[in-house]
């Protein structure tokens, strides 16, 4: 198990329903609710900065080192557009990663969605530069990124599921409000700066 932090873009939550009572009565579906401080989105998954050099590094056949593709990210990621705070709503939790994880499925305006797709965009043309050859089969099979679904399914993880059988349960509607987007563990990338 990884101790090394894991770097994604996010966003954070800032409230879910009216009251922490309508989050707390997510217990009833849900194995250890987790704590709303510190409830997120996450809209792309690098993993372990290390980790995902060292895919580059091996992929590349070291054409691109992985000090290199690690310089280079960070340069990329510091250089990302921030996503503004927006509103969302939830009716339904779902089962994810293989029935370990239970979400909140969010349903978000159609420029967070856009926001998103830049940012697989973005990142194939930061592969491209660090000389990735057939770049979808690097995103599919590197490790550190762990891409495991085709379709971005936007989620907050709130728990693990009571049973393991998959599926969704409708719950109430929940008003759900975020905050701008940020890189989460930003302060353990190599001379990142505060922030």
């Amino acid at each position: 198990m990884h101790t090394v932090p894991r770097i994604t873009v996010e966003v954070p939550v800032l409230s879910i329903g009216s009251g922490p009572s309508d989050y707390e009565q997510l217990g009833s579906y849900v194995e250890g609710l987790r704590r709303q401080q510190g409830l997120h989105l996450t809209l792309l998954h690098l993993g372990v900065l290390e980790d995902f050099s060292l895919d580059v590094a091996e992929w590349t056949k070291d054409v691109t080192s992985s000090a290199d593709a690690s310089r280079r990210t960070v340069d990329w990621l510091q250089g990302l557009p921030t996503l503004g705070g927006f509103s969302g709503s939830a009716e339904q939790l779902i089962v994810l990663g293989g029935g370990s994880v239970c979400g909140l499925e969010v349903d978000v305006p159609e420029r967070v969605r856009d926001y998103q797709v830049s940012l697989v965009q973005a990142l194939h043309e930061l592969l491209d530069e660090l000389l990735v050859d057939n770049v979808d089969d690097f995103i599919l099979g590197s490790r550190a990124l762990g891409f495991r679904y085709p379709r971005w399914t936007p989620h907050i993880a709130v728990g693990r599921p009571r049973t393991r059988r998959g599926g969704s349960w409708e719950i109430a509607p929940l008003a759900v409000e975020f905050g701008e987007s940020r890189i989460r563990n930003r302060r353990f990338l190599p001379s990142a700066g505060a922030g």
